[in-house]
């Protein structure tokens, strides 16, 4: 049986905020890094192992793999990646291929960290990583302003602790 919509129906929409603009740059930094590192240990195995004979095209063919990666996906993941905080729920979509939306009552945090790895330090980005007591895992907003990133765990703490009960 179909249910009559409510008179006022939730839309899903996408979340107002995209991450910072230099979250693109970080996340092609990672990409280059990555796929270097991942066709080096492959040029190397191959070497070692003498098992295939590497040509000039086998090489040409994974540095072009590895620079569409790099020019597609960041670009991609900013169009995506989006986050909001609302007077009573955080929500989160991300992706690149595939889209995930999340959405975390503030009732429903139980912690709330903010990490920077080697490469967003470069860029002065953060993670914002919002822990719930839901078993599809944390919400996390990757790419955001350093300052940003500690005045959204500072809200959102401070939300969260006012909230009655205990997050679970």
């Amino acid at each position: 049986m179909i249910h009559p919509p409510a008179a006022d129906p939730v839309l899903l929409r996408e979340p107002r905020h995209r991450v910072s603009p230099r979250a693109r740059l970080m996340w092609q930094v990672t990409a280059l890094v990555e796929g270097a590192v991942t066709i080096g240990v492959l040029l190397l195995v191959a070497l070692a192992v003498d098992a295939v004979e590497v040509r000039w095209w086998m090489i040409a063919v994974a540095v072009a793999a590895v620079l569409g990666w790099v020019a597609v996906v960041p670009q991609w993941r900013y169009a995506v990646h989006r986050w909001e905080v609302t007077a009573t729920a955080v929500r989160t979509q991300t992706g690149w291929w595939a889209r995930e939306q999340r959405i975390a009552p503030l009732s429903r945090i139980q912690t709330v960290d903010r990490a920077e790895g080697a490469v967003a330090r470069l860029f002065g980005l953060a993670t914002v990583t919002v822990t719930t007591a839901s078993a599809a895992g944390a919400l996390e907003i990757d790419g955001l302003d350093r300052r940003l990133a500690d005045d959204l765990v500072a809200e959102l703490t401070a939300r969260a602790d006012a909230v009655e009960g205990d997050a679970t």
